[in-house]
């Protein structure tokens, strides 16, 4: 009997992927290996930790309330627990920070006894827009209402950190450092040289309304005119707002501080470049000192801590495990639930920091099929994405209303297009001021690229049973009348859009259609025009959903509903608070993955709507790319 020999080539592919095989066990293997290291060392610190101080570390009188806000500011954490656990440990700037733990902090230090002051610790810290940061400012200024003291410092403020710190009652920065204010400004990235002339690509953009600008990149080489004409409307009521409330905070004239920011070239030379002593001469800060004498003077302020040496002080997560150690179990308490839509709105089952048009609908539902939930808020932070799952969150919305319970809507920093699509049905909306919502229109995008592959010799010909056999190739020039198709598409898409905004706040869609038509407007704005109920934040919304549920005030309680962490990632998470656990991640856990810079993620996100893969050929869109 002959034997044939095994093929050498696939001998080698079976070697390599053993090899493969085996490195993965052992990867896995060490990863748990780490982990087991972790759980015994939180155990122990634990262990070690409960000399009295039980799951935190015991507060004092004449404490200082220190927030670190080194990361970005958020409605929801778009990390998982275990990445999240090693970014709070070991001090990753990416980290997130939620706005609902901030407000929550600092309502409860303001009656806290022994809190005697807040800090704030502003370096590093950033967000996506203006709402949330007023929000939070708001509560810095109810808590220095309260008598007590709050205390700002950073080494360097851009304008957003410095908004927040201008609600202190004094602001120091670093001798070396400076605050730079600049004034607001959109400028996008334009692509139609790079995909038609370079390369060959084609993008038929399809939409309604001149003002529904977020695909012109793909199609134009600047911004339109009525792009311009929109985008300077909304800003500088955004910019106007922002200057007087820190000219009000620093006993300045907004005369003052818009002087300050346009002389600014000629003012910084006539003080040698000293930025530092100009934030001084401009009344923007109250002194220079470096971050150890600050320490020194908050230590004479209040108490001091002799083994740390330096002031007595609490930090945010051990604050508000402090705190929650103070309250008694939801029972049988009727709540307010609160259902976070932060991200682009997608297809599907979607990760927190994204919404999905599955899994914000579930989340909802499950509000409203819990009987102890009597009214729903649901806090949007999205610039849109697609219809279809718009649509399936907003008949959630509508499904909960009729189940009797009532619907508030509070806008975060965005709430445009399909985020203002799921929004439209409550039975309040509410907003800030500097929200960024609007943008009621809709778009299609369709690429072809015979051109491309042509530059490289490659033609596409064949046979089809009728005119639209193949009119979705994308290797085939676009059919006149399959863009005739796509366009009705969208035109009905949009008649939809106003129809429901029309029904939803009781008005005639030509009377939406004035205010629509893609275009963009800030919260106050959008009030004037019909489009939002009430000014105001998410501690307000909550407010209103409790009163049209007719909850007495202390008789309820506020829940968020969301995916909870499985008891190993609430370990995790409980295990990166702890201080000797924190340190035994910073020695051990992995440095931070290296990220591309804010451009490439921008052109990453803006390109992504070029992609073809959804439940259509084309892609219909309710997004507006507007955000600062």
């Amino acid at each position: 009997m002959n034997e044939s020999r095994p093929n050498p080539v696939w001998q080698f592919f079976r070697g390599l992927w053993s090899l493969i095989n085996f490195t993965n066990h052992l990867v896995f293997n060490l990863i748990m290996l780490f982990f087991l290291i972790l759980v015994l060392a939180g155990v122990a610190a634990s262990l070690g930790a409960k000399k009295g101080a039980g799951a935190f570390t015991a507060i004092e009188e004449k404490t200082a309330l220190v927030l670190d806000l080194k990361g970005s500011l958020v409605e929801q954490y778009s990390t998982d627990p275990i990445s999240r656990a090693i970014s709070e440990a070991t001090g990753d700037e990416a980290r997130e920070l939620q706005l609902r733990d901030l407000l929550r902090a600092i309502e409860a230090a303001k009656s806290d006894s022994k809190i005697e002051r807040l800090v704030l610790m502003t370096d590093g810290f950033s967000v996506a827009g203006f709402a949330a940061l007023r929000e939070l400012g708001a509560a810095v200024r109810e808590f220095r209402a309260s008598g007590k003291q709050v205390i700002a410092y950073g080494t360097y403020m851009e304008q957003k950190q410095y908004y927040l710190a201008a609600q202190a009652n004094e602001i120091y920065i670093d001798p070396e450092g400076g605050v730079l204010l600049e004034g607001l400004g959109r400028y996008r990235l334009y692509y139609r040289e790079a995909l038609q002339d370079k390369l060959g690509v084609d993008v038929h953009l399809f939409r309604v309304g001149e003002f529904k600008s977020a695909a012109e990149p793909y199609i134009l080489d600047a911004a339109s005119t009525e792009s311009r004409e929109a985008d300077l409307f909304w800003m500088r009521d955004l910019w106007q707002r922002y200057v007087a409330d820190v000219a009000s905070a620093r006993k300045l004239t907004p005369e003052q501080l818009n002087a300050s920011i346009t002389g600014l070239p000629e003012r910084l030379k006539a003080v040698d470049g000293d930025m530092a002593r100009l934030a001084v001469d401009d009344k923007l800060v109250d002194g220079l000192k470096t971050q150890y004498e600050l320490e020194q003077l908050l230590s004479e302020r209040g108490a001091r801590d002799e083994e740390n040496e330096t002031f007595r002080q609490t930090g945010l997560r051990n604050f508000l495990r402090h705190s929650d150690s103070k309250l008694k179990p939801f029972g049988d308490q009727a709540q307010v639930a609160v259902v976070v839509a932060q991200g682009e709105i997608t297809d599907g089952d979607q990760p927190p920091g994204t919404v999905g048009g599955e899994s914000t609908s579930e989340l909802i539902r499950t509000a409203r099929l819990d009987e102890k939930v009597k009214a729903l808020v649901l806090r949007v932070d999205s610039p849109g994405g697609g219809v279809f799952p718009s649509e399936q969150i907003r008949r959630e919305i509508a499904l909960t209303k009729e189940a009797g319970k009532p619907v508030v809507v509070s806008m975060g920093n965005v709430a445009a297009s399909g985020g203002y699509w799921i929004s439209m049905n409550a039975d309040r909306i509410y907003a800030d001021e500097s929200t960024i919502t609007g943008s009621i229109g809709i778009f299609g995008l369709w690429m072809s690229a015979p051109r491309a592959l042509e530059k490289i010799g490659v033609r596409a010909d064949g046979v089809g049973t009728t005119p639209l056999a193949g009119a979705f190739d994308p290797t085939r020039p676009l059919d006149p009348n399959v863009g005739n198709l796509i366009q009705s598409v969208i035109n009905h898409g949009y008649a939809q859009f106003i129809g429901k905004v029309a029904q939803a706040r009781g008005k005639e869609p030509a009377k939406i259609d004035e205010v629509a038509r893609g275009r963009v407007w800030s919260g106050a704005q959008a009030k004037e025009r019909g489009l939002v109920d009430v000014l105001g934040g998410l501690r307000a919304a909550t407010a209103e959903a409790a009163k049209l549920a007719k909850l007495e005030t202390g008789k309820f309680r506020v829940n968020y509903v969301e995916r909870t962490p499985s008891p190993f990632e609430q370990m995790l998470i409980d295990f990166s608070g702890n201080a000797r656990s924190a340190a035994l991640l910073r020695q051990f856990a992995p440095a931070s993955a290296l990220i591309g810079p804010e451009t490439a993620k921008r052109i990453e996100g803006e390109l992504r709507w070029l992609d073809r893969s959804g439940r259509t050929p084309y892609q219909v869109v309710v997004h507006c790319m507007c955000g600062l």
